[in-house]
């Protein structure tokens, strides 16, 4: 008779409903009873296809997957505001010339910076928290505490924030609104920001909340620990 894992593996391998990915230097999570972790920082992620949290775990993996892409776009957008800063200052004072589309680009850069940023730093659980007790928190206790900031804060003040950024963009977009400065930039792409960056992070919290639920389950490996940084 077959054991319970020889049928789990069947399971597992047997049925068509099976997908597997890998991420490189993505150490976040793997699954506990379908993923295999290989070398290194590299994980093979599974899911079987009847496990009722597969498609929200689906879900989560691609979230994850989508706040990185933008997580890489937030740090090409500090290289170019620091460029365009640098090369701003050599003509500004080398050859007596500015342009106030020269300082504008560098706030939306800025503003990409962070509102881009801020879901692959929730996704590696890398904001910063006022922290009187959570350290100190062992076992499951950290991933309830997670649980109950994410629904009951951080997901409401998201979805508050895009319902209330998202006609400020829309009345930009349509009126074409442009900077009030001389030679100023058009103001949409700015305003875009505010409501994407707020979705995303809503869309993450989701995430989070997903993979804290299979972690509780059983269903996955997490890293819950958590540093304070260096004041």
């Amino acid at each position: 008779m077959a054991t319970a894992r020889q049928r789990r593996e069947a399971g597992l391998w047997g049925k068509p409903g099976f997908e597997a990915k890998q991420y490189e230097g993505s150490p976040g999570y793997h699954c506990g009873l379908c993923a295999a972790p290989t070398r290194g920082r590299r994980f093979t992620l599974g899911f079987v296809g009847d496990t009722p949290l597969s498609a929200f775990l689906r879900f989560a993996t691609g979230m994850d997957w989508i706040s990185e892409k933008l997580g890489k776009f937030a740090g090409y957008a500090v290289l170019a505001a620091s460029l365009i800063s640098a090369a701003n200052a050599i003509v500004r004072y080398g050859l007596d010339f500015s342009n106030n589309a020269f300082l504008e680009i560098q706030w939306y850069l800025f503003a990409a910076t962070v509102m881009l940023g801020a879901p692959v730093v929730l996704r590696f659980n890398e904001h910063v928290r006022v922290d009187i007790i959570y350290g100190k928190l062992k076992g499951y206790r950290p991933v309830y505490v997670d649980l109950f900031g994410l629904i009951f804060f951080l997901l409401p003040v998201m979805a508050l924030f895009t319902y209330l950024t998202w006609p400020y963009f829309w009345n930009t977009w349509v009126t074409g609104e442009m900077s009030g400065n001389i030679g100023g930039l058009i103001r949409w792409p700015a305003a875009l920001l505010m409501p994407v960056g707020f979705a995303a992070m809503f869309l993450q919290g989701v995430s989070e909340i997903i993979k804290r639920i299979a972690y509780l389950r059983g269903l996955i490996t997490m890293d819950t620990h958590y540093e304070k940084p260096v004041q």
